[in-house]
């Protein structure tokens, strides 16, 4: 088992602090049935690479009974990938040989763990059921994807692909700590069920501590879930603690303009004292469906829609014929179909909607067509390096007639007392641009795609910092 971690960052060695382990020598570690090495195929001050390989031992895994059952022929508990394809044994590698990394920690360098880093990971002979498993276990996360099917036999080719295959991944901007959480926990997952140790309820300990920043929202988290504790009696108490986690995560949608600071030299007319009283979620809400009715849309997708907020919205313009309202995350549609009470909705009504997963990184035929799309607060929740998909996905293949982009404007920040220097208001946020910056994405976009755009504040405006959030409305010129 291989697994080697890369990166560009600069100076490039800093891996090795993160790592709590020396690139200029091979260190090695015990584990259940075997060694965990750890050495450095590269580590100069541009490019840093540290693997971790694993020294199995097949005999020993017979021996204690954590190879297979041995049911159906007898040389299976001889003949087997345990050795060699990623597995469980991988994980309890990486806590091991990284449980500093894992834990955020950094002795030498105690600033480095918090530092969003250009990483890559491969994972060489990793069993799964399809590419397609692949993608859906990690793409929500972020990551470019890379995947390598492997033959069943190079020798005969009739026989097709096995189940191995080589995964890259990619992400511009991440926190070392949350890759070695995302690969301890779902690797595993990829894996037969075959844990090479006994589940427990510590298991479940485990999976809330290394998953509780990310796992509430992932779109698979029950699968994940249920594949990663063997299907044990604790796995939907484990799931509702997930979801209890979900439901306390923070949201800048409940960011009230009362607290902005700005209020402090707006102009005193009533249009701005009844702006100040709003949610500034709801005000980019409410000019977002009013600009659509002025479109006269009657097909509209809001991409991102999140807990339906915008379709109740929508649904209230009688000129409205059909809403596509799509998010990545599972829990969240099954938010929206609860809040917009779905299943109670009059017949005529509810063939109005369609509520449906997917991502806006990839391309989806069914987001053609349509009249209007709605991205309220969704790109800055993107790496910057995906928006050329994104822009792919919405402009150049769906390509409604017009589409309509909210993000937070990143001047403003300054305004927000609980802000330090350099902070996003979410924890989930990519990026925050400032006016100059959205207004050249805006431009770009439009004039690669034969758009015409118009750009508006949102919420009340300063001379200096300009409004809280940013509205770009593309037109088909």
């Amino acid at each position: 088992m291989l697994l080697t971690i890369t990166t560009t960052h600069q100076p490039a060695t800093d891996l090795g602090y993160l790592l709590h382990k020396n690139p200029a020598r091979l260190q090695s570690v015990d584990i259940a049935y075997g060694q965990a090495h750890v050495f450095y195929p590269e580590a100069t001050a541009e490019r840093c690479t540290a693997a971790l390989l694993l020294d199995i031992d097949p005999i020993a895994l017979v021996r204690n009974h954590r190879g297979p059952t041995g049911e159906g022929f007898a040389l299976e508990q001889y003949v087997n990938d345990r050795p060699y394809a990623a597995s469980s044994f991988l994980s309890t590698a990486l806590a091991k040989a990284f449980n500093t990394a894992m834990n955020g920690t950094c002795k030498d360098r105690p600033e480095l763990p918090d530092v969003s880093l250009p990483l890559e990971a491969t994972v060489a002979a990793l069993p799964a059921t399809s590419t397609e498993q692949l993608r859906r276990l990690f793409a929500p996360l972020g990551y470019e994807i890379e995947v390598e099917e492997h033959p069943l036999d190079p020798t005969v080719p009739q026989w097709g692909a096995s189940r191995y295959h080589t995964l890259r991944l990619r992400h511009s901007a991440l926190r070392l700590r949350d890759l070695l959480s995302h690969l301890y926990v779902l690797i595993p997952v990829l894996d037969r069920g075959d844990k090479h140790y006994w589940i427990s309820q510590d298991e479940a300990e485990k999976l809330l501590r290394r998953g509780a920043e990310w796992l509430p929202q992932h779109p698979d988290r029950e699968f994940i879930t249920r594949r990663y504790l063997r299907f044990a009696e604790f796995v939907n108490p484990t799931l509702k603690r997930l979801l209890a986690l979900d439901a306390e995560a923070s949201d800048d949608a409940s960011e009230p303009l009362a607290e902005l600071t700005a209020i402090s030299d707006a102009t005193g007319t009533a249009a701005a004292e009844t702006a100040a009283k709003q949610n500034l979620h709801d005000l980019r809400l409410d000019r977002v469906a009013e600009e659509i009715k002025g479109i006269g849309a009657t097909w509209v997708l809001d991409l991102g829609c999140g807990e339906g907020k915008l379709v109740r919205r929508l649904l209230k313009n009688p000129k409205i014929e059909h809403i596509l309202a799509m998010d990545v995350s599972w829990r969240e549609l099954e938010r929206a179909q609860q809040r917009l009470h779905v299943a109670e909705m009059p017949p005529r009504q509810r063939e109005r909607l369609t509520l449906t997963q997917g991502s806006l990184l990839y391309h989806d035929p069914r987001l053609a067509g349509y009249d209007a799309a709605a991205v309220v607060e969704v790109i800055e929740h993107l790496d910057e390096s995906r928006l050329a998909a994104f822009e792919e996905v919405v402009f150049a293949r769906a390509r409604p007639g017009a589409v309509l982009v909210t993000t937070p404007n990143a001047d403003y920040n300054q305004r927000y007392e609980t802000l330090a220097a350099g902070d996003f208001r979410h924890h989930d946020h990519r990026f925050e641009w400032t006016r100059a910056q959205f207004t050249t994405w805006a431009e770009g976009v439009a004039e690669r795609h034969g758009y015409r755009v118009r750009l508006e504040p949102l919420g009340p405006a300063e001379a200096e910092v300009g409004a809280p959030s940013q509205l770009a409305v593309f037109e088909v010129g």
